[in-house]
């Protein structure tokens, strides 16, 4: 208990200093929850997970159900639990896992995907709560310290923890004894609201505004609960052959860049989202020419330790330290070395347009598929099941200096030795427009779509970006639209709409997306 009276500086909250099982009581079918957290880190864990024990011994799924709020996905060992026990009504924004992603494409759940740098402002707003008022009735958040002031310190995430803990009811702090006071990482700003809303005076990447703790009236706080269980982490994503010659592609354009003066010789602030290919990035940027960098992102991986292992970066923000379990090891036992080089932001500026445009970010991320014309599909496979959300990639590609998406020209089908293919005629759901792309990379190339009509647009991705055995089918496909619709006069963007998702349907049908031909 020494620890938590130690991470406790306020004396008055000592008191209500509780158990798991003490705080269980508190929570009624029916209420909306705000919890920390963005990716598996800085989530509440003793308390969801208890939850679920207590639903699943007493046969209460289903009727303990609540409406949930957390600023990205958490660890799958509770949000994802929680949906296999039907204890989930609703869902904002960002979601991963099986059970939970089963419940929402079988309209148990319900979700609604937002932009994560608008959800967290419009949380703040009221407008996912106006049936309370614009309140939250509890907030859970794991923080590892509280000031003499009854301030929460934050732990290695960020998120939408400020926005709860402004606009919950009553609060449940786990404080997390097994990790070390984050005190000083943080940067803290709870935006005015409009119309006299002051700027976010940010021009530089290391440039701090706010305060290193989330303000909290200490009267909100109704326990605290001592929590010992570590973030799980997120493993990273192996690279391949694909990923690295995407990679290669895009670390060939920022030397064609630099050389042509469209990007000094330490580029821009970096944001590059996770999985196989970010780390590809990330891992030729590590080896490669370039130096004194930056990184303005969402979360921190693995590599990011690399990156500055390497002295080529030089400061990073972001909103969550999306590390593995050796990656935490690796940063606690080098603490004060990384935290000199990093802060970490609520999302609603991790993500901010203003301070994307501001800085002149590069921003990098990858699609479900995206089309001939460039419009970009993030979310929705076959334009009608949700995989996690649109995330903060729209934040960032509608604002950035350079937007780029990447993706393998094909991805592993069990009935196509090929695959089915990333680039089609037209992505059955549009998350990101052609007005807002700038670069596409696969395997087999990139397009640079800069300065180009849609029909130029059309034919650069096909022959940059297609696998071979798709691109005579899209070169077909362009061909006869353009012939059809030019002829007509309505050619500037040319379709057939008779025919444009034949593709999706044979697969749907046939297991391939190998058509014989257009008729």
């Amino acid at each position: 208990m020494s620890i938590l009276h130690d991470r406790i500086a306020y004396p008055n909250l000592l008191e209500r200093i509780k158990t798991v099982a003490e705080v269980l009581p508190l929570f009624q079918n029916g209420m909306t929850l705000g919890w920390s957290g963005f990716t598996p880190v800085g989530y509440p864990k003793a308390i969801p997970k208890a939850l679920a024990n207590y639903v699943e011994t007493n046969r209460l799924q289903g009727k303990m159900r609540f409406n949930l709020l957390i600023g990205a996905s958490v660890g799958t060992e509770t949000e994802d639990r929680w949906a296999s026990l039907d204890m989930i009504e609703r869902r904002w924004p960002y979601q991963s896992g099986k059970n939970i992603r089963k419940g929402i494409n079988t309209g148990r759940i319900r979700m609604h995907d937002k932009h994560l740098s608008m959800f967290a402002q419009d949380l703040g707003y009221g407008f996912y709560t106006k049936d309370l008022g614009g309140k939250i009735d509890l907030g859970i958040i794991e923080a590892s310290a509280i000031t003499k002031e009854g301030n929460i310190i934050l732990a290695g995430s960020v998120g939408i923890a400020a926005e709860i803990i402004q606009s919950a009811e009553h609060l449940i702090i786990e404080l997390n004894t097994t990790i070390p006071s984050y005190e000083g990482l943080h940067d803290i700003v709870l935006p005015e609201q409009p119309p006299h809303r002051q700027p976010y005076l940010i021009s530089r990447v290391g440039d701090r505004i706010g305060t290193t703790y989330v303000p909290c009236n200490p009267d909100k706080i109704i326990a605290i609960v001592e929590s010992k269980e570590p973030d799980n982490g997120r493993s990273l994503g192996a690279t391949d052959a694909v990923s690295e010659r995407i990679a290669g592609h895009i670390l060939d354009f920022f030397q064609t860049e630099v050389k042509a003066g469209r990007l000094p010789a330490n580029l821009l602030p970096l944001q590059s989202g996770v999985g196989n290919i970010a780390n590809a990035v990330v891992g030729d940027l590590v080896k490669g020419p370039f130096s004194d960098l930056t990184v303005y992102t969402e979360v921190l991986q693995d590599t990011m330790l690399d990156f500055f292992d390497s002295g080529k970066l030089k400061y990073a923000s972001a909103t969550s330290l999306s590390f593995s379990a050796d990656g935490f090891e690796r940063f606690y036992n080098n603490w004060d070395e990384y935290t000199r080089k990093i802060v970490l932001r609520p999302q609603q500026l991790a993500n901010n347009p203003e301070m994307i445009r501001r800085l002149g970010v590069i921003a990098m991320n990858t699609p479900v598929e995206f089309d001939i014309y460039a419009h970009a599909n993030s979310t929705l496979v076959g334009g009608t099941r949700m995989i996690n959300g649109i995330g903060g990639s729209g934040d960032f590609l509608r604002n950035a200096f350079l937007s780029i998406m990447h993706s393998p020209s094909v991805r592993p089908s069990k009935t196509d030795p090929t695959g089915i293919t990333c680039v089609v005629p037209m992505v059955p759901h549009v998350d990101h427009t052609e007005h807002d792309l700038d670069v596409l990379v696969t395997e087999q190339g990139l397009a640079d779509l800069r300065g180009l009509c849609p029909r130029d647009r059309a034919q650069l991705i096909i022959d940059k970006c297609a696998h071979p055995e798709y691109r005579p089918l899209l070169q077909d496909y362009l061909d006869r639209a353009s012939h059809e619709c030019l002829s007509r006069g309505v050619g500037h963007e040319p379709h057939m709409l008779d025919r444009v998702f034949r593709m999706q349907q044979h697969l749907a049908t046939h297991g391939t997306m190998k058509i014989g031909s257009w008729d």
